[in-house]
């Protein structure tokens, strides 16, 4: 399908050590990377680098290094191919994900789906972002594909959440989008589930009466996610559930991006070149 919308509902709910779950609303895009310029041309409410309500601006996504490549595009087949990917049969890139809104950007996941010439899907990339704006890519290559979906499990080595050790495996199951949005993310401790979060939706055309309308449901929806999130950590808090301090674990938070201070010189220098 070319770019659209998705109106969904994300689930998340955490098994230990403290039970704890919430279901809310949300829209994300489902922008293809090569319409963009055509996008910009045809909306009111939706740009590409300048300011509107909902702007997309390149250099909000894979924040890696510059040995990667100067586009989005280039960033990504660049850090692709570094994990052995061949990018060369990659025509289409599909990116769920939110703009701007109002100024404002925060994905806690974005997700690019490679396609070749034929619609065949290649790989998929989920980028993971936390509060502290620190970035992690996680590669879907084409042996996970199977049945229609990506499925990986990896060792997670990033601080996500205070609630949630960096010692921790990530589950994806990514259905590659279409008319439907199904895409789910686990966390496993020594095999054990701790945490499932989906996100499941309808697509919607990508038109300005359907962003007015969903703007009128879900306003603001980035500045609303990180209010939600900041929320539910605080209710987690108030029941004392045990939580681990950004700085712990330090050696285990690797192939990030613009590491937080709290690694070190040492841990920046190394990650901001290697990834």
């Amino acid at each position: 399908m070319p770019s659209h919308l998705y109106e969904c509902r994300i689930m998340h709910e955490r098994f230990s050590p403290k039970r704890h779950r919430f279901a809310h609303p949300i829209f994300v895009f489902s922008l293809d990377l090569d319409e963009l310029s055509a996008l910009h041309e045809r909306s009111r409410l939706f740009s590409v680098e300048s300011r509107n309500l909902y702007s997309f601006r390149d250099s909000d996504f894979l924040p890696l290094s510059p040995a990667h490549g100067g586009s989005l595009r280039e960033r990504l087949f660049g850090w692709m191919r570094s994990r052995d990917i061949d990018t060369s049969s990659i025509a289409r890139i599909q990116l769920v994900a939110l703009p701007r809104v109002a100024g404002y950007l925060f994905n806690p996941v974005s997700f690019y789906f490679c396609f070749d010439e034929e619609q065949r899907p290649i790989a998929a990339v989920a980028e993971v972002t936390n509060t502290f704006r620190e970035v992690k890519p996680f590669l879907l290559g084409p042996e996970t594909f199977a049945q229609g979906r990506f499925r990986l499990r990896v060792a997670k080595d990033f601080y996500v959440s205070p609630y949630s050790d960096v010692d921790v495996a990530f589950d994806f199951d990514l259905r590659v989008p279409d008319s439907r949005l199904a895409i789910k993310i686990d966390a496993y401790d020594a095999g054990r589930r701790t945490l499932t979060s989906t996100m499941t939706g309808v697509a919607r055309p990508l038109t300005d009466g359907a962003l007015a309308r969903l703007t009128l449901v879900y306003p603001l929806v980035t500045m609303r996610t990180m209010a939600l999130i900041h929320w539910h950590a605080f209710v987690l808090w108030l029941r004392r559930t045990p939580w681990f301090p950004k700085a712990a674990r330090a050696d285990r938070q690797r192939g990030l991006f613009r590491p937080h201070r709290s690694l070190g010189q040492t841990h920046s220098a190394s990650s901001s070149s290697t990834g």
